[in-house]
Order: structure tokens, then C-alpha cells, then sequence
């Protein structure tokens, strides 16, 4: 079965290569957000796939690696992922789409609630390209009020 690349498989394309990332964490209510920094490098991986892999520290200054896979899935009409990363045992799946402009890549998932209780919550992952050497990725939680909380910030930048 060969799969051909969709115009969605092409915008993917646009994390391919060596990025710096500064990022900032809001680890609990009302505290101030903390700083971090990394590297991520994104291969394509048949043209169909994005693997994204991520070097950084994490606010306590452990180190950590992550992994991310995107993709495009033309029977569901959706792009499709993962995330695992070194300090959780959470792996993570993703379904998500476009947004109107086309610039913004909204990712939907589900995962367990930062209160610790054991409750799973909606998260969201969105990617927005600033430029083409200049996204950002944000990372949102649904409250039990329905209204989204944004806890996470990173910006990357392509290595020249």
C-alpha cells in the first residue's frame, strides 16, 4: 500500500530540521512560570511523517528527552501523533486539524489531571508558525468549568 503526501503532510514539513526552543512552565496556580531551554531536530520520515526529537532540561534542571510523531491520516481527515518524553509514563496520542488561516495546528489528547487525583483532563498541544524559522507551542488543559488553561510556552527557532 503506498500512500501518497497530502497538502496537510506538506505543512508538516515545515518542522523539518534543527530548532532552539526557550521555554516557560507554569507548574501550579498563582506561582511564577519557570524557564527553560532546548534543542529539538525534526526528520521526515517518508514524506508522510514528522519525528521530532527534543534535548532540554527540565525547571528542576533534570535532564530530559522527548519525542514527538505527526502525520496526516486521509481516511480520518485529521493529523494524527504521539508524544512520550523521559521524565513521564504517559504516552500521549493525538488527533487535531488546521485552523482556518492554515497557520495554526490544533492537537487534541487526553491525560491525566496535574491535581495528582488520578482524573483524566483534555489537553490541547497548538502549533503556530510565526515565520518560517520563528513557531510556537502551546500547551492548554480543560478545568472542570469547561474553560481552557494555558500552563506551557515554547518558542523555536531554526538553527542557521
Amino acid at each position: 500500500m503506498k500512500a501518497e503526501a497530502q497538502k496537510e503532510h506538506e505543512w508538516l514539513h515545515q518542522l523539518v530540521g534543527e530548532w532552539t526552543a526557550e521555554m516557560s512552565m507554569v507548574m501550579a496556580p498563582g506561582q511564577p512560570p519557570m524557564k527553560s531551554q532546548g534543542t529539538e531536530n525534526v526528520r521526515s520520515l517518508g514524506g508522510l511523517w514528522t519525528l521530532g526529537e527534543g534535548q532540554g532540561q527540565c525547571p528542576d534542571g533534570t535532564s530530559v528527552t522527548s519525542l514527538v510523531t505527526l502525520g496526516f491520516d486521509p481516511a480520518k481527515g485529521r493529523f494524527v501523533g504521539s508524544f512520550i518524553a523521559s521524565m513521564m509514563s504517559m504516552f500521549w496520542i493525538y488527533e487535531g486539524s488546521l485552523d482556518a488561516d492554515g497557520k495554526r495546528l490544533v492537537l487534541d489528547t487526553v491525560g491525566p489531571a496535574m491535581t495528582g487525583d488520578g482524573s483524566m483532563v483534555k489537553y490541547q498541544d497548538i502549533t503556530t508558525f510565526l515565520s518560517p524559522d520563528h513557531r510556537t507551542l502551546t500547551s492548554q488543559m480543560q478545568g472542570a468549568d469547561g474553560q481552557w488553561t494555558e500552563f506551557m510556552t515554547a518558542h523555536y527557532r531554526r538553527k542557521a
